[in-house]
């Protein structure tokens, strides 16, 4: 049995409510087969959210960790890059609004993901039907605040872990997608997408050459 560590997030801003812990959750209730999952929830706050993170990894010793955010894409949208940058539109759940601070002082400008991002996107579009992508950006929010910080976790921890970041849609019930501001897509559908992301993941390290780019 494989150990993996899937994070969600809390509730932000005006949700009462985030799909990426509730996937989470999904995840650890009916895994991929042949893998254990542990669901953590991070929260929405800048240097807490890797203290819990750090906590999480130390603690259940995972092969492979799959963080997991929200945003407003319209689809399952597999990250490729995290940049050392803290740089904020909109306070964090602390109130905090760093500008231009790196995540981790002296760390590398950037850390690619770890997982086979190509072939878990071929996957999910194959498995599932959902649309899925590979992201060029994680932005400079929390979510890249916690993809970097995971990526330096695992690359300064010393162990074999592997670990990338995936943004999943809001649901239909949130007011952003109520009003029409952002695309939507049932949760239980995310976390079918998720499994694939995750199932695929544990069973390639290498991935595939596919066209997955972008001219911006």
């Amino acid at each position: 049995m494989t150990r993996a560590l899937v994070t969600g997030f809390e509730p932000f801003d005006i949700d009462t409510y985030n799909p990426s812990w509730a996937a989470a959750q999904m995840l650890q209730e009916n895994p991929p087969e042949g893998a254990e999952v542990t669901a953590v929830q991070l929260p929405c706050v800048f240097g807490k959210s890797l203290e819990v993170l750090r906590e999480a990894v130390l603690e259940t010793d995972p092969a492979l960790v799959l963080s997991v955010g929200l945003s407003g894409r319209n689809g399952i949208s597999v990250e490729r890059i995290a940049i050392n940058v803290n740089d904020c539109p909109i306070p964090d759940n602390a109130g905090r609004k760093p500008v231009d601070e790196p995540i981790v002082p002296e760390g590398p400008a950037a850390y690619f993901s770890t997982l086979p991002i190509k072939r878990c996107m071929t996957e999910v579009q194959k498995q599932t039907g959902l649309y899925s992508e590979v992201s060029q950006t994680a932005g400079t929010f929390v979510c890249n605040h916690v993809f970097y910080g995971l990526m330096h976790l695992l690359a300064t921890e010393g162990k074999q872990r592997r670990g990338g970041f995936v943004h999943i849609p809001h649901t239909p019930e949130m007011p952003r997608a109520v009003k029409g501001q952002v695309p939507s897509l049932p949760v239980d559908a995310s976390a079918n997408g998720l499994r694939v992301v995750l199932s695929t993941a544990l069973a390639h390290e290498s991935d595939i050459a596919v066209d997955a780019g972008a001219t911006h």
